[in-house]
């Protein structure tokens, strides 16, 4: 995502990050691919070409289950979520991936034919540039990594202050993470606040999150929320 492309993104990140909107919020919300009214708990259509996540009502979601709608600009995006376990990544790997900050997320991107490196920062979402033999080598000791859908789905890294944590999320889930650092960041260090509302987004997160232990391989798909 360019520094263009993350502003443009900005309005939808900020709603994202509202954990529980008013019911006055809830009327507001439209699908804005057809402007029909929608539930606070709606799903999102991922732009390709911008990078922005749409509001989308059901019929709208129905739609684009197909990825030929759209003419393959847009594309659903989906609701697994898996924590996880014992997930192979050393400090030194992940120096080699050069990133510069403890949190990240990973994804396919269709358009640009590699994975890509984002951090959240109190800019916003920060592209680093990573070396794809590194990211092969962080698949190969965890092959789930190759089950992750293009675009839609993301690996994310959470390893501040000593956490090891990783999940494979719907993409929206980083950008709700980005939102929160942007908005509620205080300082050089963020300040107490903001880290406290992180390490709940990671509790909350975990508890919509299915288990993922590569000797029992991956659980039954069901709806997380």
């Amino acid at each position: 995502m360019t520094a263009r492309e993350s502003a443009l993104a900005s309005p939808r990140l900020r709603r994202l990050a509202q954990q529980r909107p008013s019911a006055a919020a809830e009327q507001e919300e439209h699908c804005e691919l057809c402007g029909a009214p929608i539930p606070a708990q709606h799903r999102h259509v991922l732009d390709l070409d911008t990078r922005q996540l749409l509001c989308a009502c059901r019929p709208c979601s129905l739609l684009f289950e197909r990825e030929a709608a759209g003419g393959g600009r847009f594309r659903l995006v989906g609701d697994r979520r898996l924590r996880l376990e014992q997930f192979e990544l050393s400090d030194l790997t992940w120096e080699r991936l050069r990133i510069p900050v403890d949190m990240a997320f990973l994804f396919r991107s269709s358009r640009f034919e590699r994975v890509m490196a984002f951090y959240p920062s109190p800019l916003g979402a920060t592209e680093s540039r990573l070396e794809l033999s590194d990211w092969q080598q962080v698949e190969q000791a965890n092959p789930v990594l190759s089950d992750m859908q293009p675009d839609v789905e993301a690996l994310l890294v959470h390893r501040a202050h000593g956490a090891r944590r990783y999940w494979i999320v719907p993409i929206e889930d980083p950008y709700r993470l980005v939102a929160l650092i942007r908005t509620e960041w205080r300082g050089l260090t963020g300040g107490k606040a903001v880290w406290t509302d992180i390490e709940r987004f990671f509790d909350e997160l975990d508890r919509h999150s299915q288990t993922f232990d590569p000797i029992r391989g991956a659980p039954a798909p069901e709806r997380s929320y």
